[in-house]
């Protein structure tokens, strides 16, 4: 009775708001309105929610397939335009972009003031600009990466040696947690000096909170479909999010504090990493330029953002190279040629790996760690395909199926690496090719990538490189799930498991 009575309280509520909404506004239909981009029909009240589904990546694409490539839903009160071809993104993410920059905010992030500070979410400002600056010349420049060469061989020889011990017991390895736990270590040295987590078990629980972070922020929301109500938090999703993000901010606090009380006894800042840089930063010029609160959002934002969308690339790539044995095959035999067998590869050897490049490109393209990409938001009306977003409606870009868009892709649901090295003209992951946009495009692109770019090359080069891989025991390739489950990003839905084999001589 509880719960039904709680449910029929919901629903009279929404129509309240909604027949006082639609009185209120009958007499204000504009131009605007008349020229939504088509769709499919909304239902009374709540829309087109139903049509989501639990994979709403899937979804839109089935919906595009009748619609168009650039469609309207109605999901509860917010009007959502959805982009589905590299055509129509590259209207939203460059010709547009100015107009189109700002965020719609879920709900789940509005938590401890995550919303005011947090990069990829905040609006565009100078303060933003200032982060982006930051990031761009500091964090993530091509200057301070290569001088961070030596820090990133030596995560990557731990998690060489966790695969070594692995093997001479013959032991599965969970391949996302383990590269989840490089992938933290390497942030956790390059910001704090020093390791966030030192085993399995530990990368576990620090992923588990991550995931759950994302998962609240991508899970369907009645506070972000119907605003009015959020002050209800009917499904729980911000306390729970308030509990996993307060986790993460406590530790960095912990950092931060330690930090700065040790530069207040020494009088000096002897660890030149990203933390003190942003210290430093904060007390330019005798004043406050970037206070503790920013800084701690700052880091959360990229720990959150850097790990998990590594991860899981990572992930899939050895799912897909695990299920084409050819494949995995191919890209021994390339490195075996311009590395040396069972040696781990260096940043300077990616450029004489196009094949392991192109394995790395295909994931993205099938696999898109961000597949709605973020949410956008319309500034003022804006004209596109020949239909009117109109202002304050949520845009969304459909990375997943743009990457398999048959009439930009041949097969385009088969993984087929070598697609990339038969290409007149290279296509890369950077933004500037609206087919392939892994990591987003214009200003809001994600400012981790070059960061990333790095990395998984010489993860999953060396993972191949140094081992032979075969299936837990008891496993039978074809039972190697190759499913997908949505938060925000691209997870598996069952752990890639399996084992590492010592090279034979």
């Amino acid at each position: 009775m509880d719960l039904l009575s709680s449910t029929l309280c919901l629903l009279l509520t929404l129509a309240t708001i909604l027949v006082l909404k639609s009185l209120l506004s009958s007499k204000k239909t504009t131009k605007s309105n008349t020229n939504l981009p088509p769709g499919p029909t909304p239902l009374p009240i709540i829309g087109n929610l139903l049509e989501l589904g639990n994979r709403p990546h899937h979804s839109l694409a089935r919906l595009s397939d009748i619609h168009g490539p650039i469609m309207t839903l109605k999901l509860g009160q917010v009007t959502t335009v959805v982009i589905s071809s590299a055509d129509m993104a590259r209207e939203v993410l460059q010709t547009h972009d100015l107009l189109l920059s700002n965020r719609t905010v879920p709900d789940a992030l509005s938590v401890l003031n995550h919303d005011q500070y947090s990069l990829s979410f905040m609006r565009v400002s100078p303060r933003w600009r200032d982060l982006r600056k930051i990031c761009n010349n500091q964090l993530f420049a091509n200057k301070t990466l290569d001088a961070s060469q030596g820090l990133r061989r030596k995560k990557l020889q731990e998690l060489l040696n966790d695969m070594k011990k692995a093997s001479e017991v013959g032991e599965a390895v969970d391949i996302g947690r383990a590269a989840f736990k490089t992938t933290i270590n390497l942030l956790s040295n390059t910001f704090f000096s020093a390791d966030f987590v030192h085993s399995a078990e530990e990368a576990g629980e620090y992923k588990e909170i991550v995931v759950s972070i994302l998962k609240e922020v991508g899970a369907p929301n009645v506070s972000d479909f119907f605003p009015a109500l959020r002050f209800l938090d009917l499904q729980g999703i911000r306390r729970r999010s308030i509990v996993s993000v307060k986790k993460v901010i406590t530790i960095f606090r912990r950092f931060v504090a330690e930090r700065m009380e040790l530069r207040k006894d020494t009088g000096s800042n002897n660890n030149d990493d990203v933390l003190d840089a942003l210290l430093n930063i904060s007390q330019e010029n005798g004043k406050i330029e970037m206070d503790k609160d920013e800084i701690e959002h700052l880091l959360l934002n990229i720990f959150v953002a850097g790990t998990d969308t590594t991860t899981y690339t990572l992930e899939w790539a050895m799912a897909e190279l695990i299920h084409n044995p050819k494949m995995m095959s191919k890209v021994q035999k390339e490195l075996e040629q311009a590395v040396g067998r069972g040696k781990p590869v260096e940043e300077t050897d990616v450029a004489n790996l196009p094949y392991l490049q192109a394995v790395i490109k295909e994931t993205f393209r099938v696999h898109p760690p961000v597949p709605l990409l973020l949410p956008r938001k319309a500034e003022t009306d804006v004209e596109i395909g020949g239909y009117t977003i109109p202002k304050d409606a949520q845009v969304l870009v459909n990375a997943w199926v743009i990457g398999r868009d048959p009439s930009k892709w041949k097969n385009p649901t088969t993984f087929v690496p070598e697609r990339f090295l038969e290409l007149e003209t290279e296509i890369d992951v950077k933004g500037h090719h609206f087919e392939l946009i892994p990591f987003g495009s214009g200003r809001r692109i994600c400012p981790g990538l070059p960061l990333a770019s790095r990395m998984l090359p010489l993860m999953l080069g060396s993972l191949v490189n140094c081992f032979d891989w075969k299936l837990e025991e008891g496993l039978k390739l074809d039972e190697l799930d190759k499913e997908d489950e949505y938060g925000i990003t691209l997870e598996k839905s069952q752990p890639v498991r399996i084992v590492p084999v010592k090279l034979s001589n």
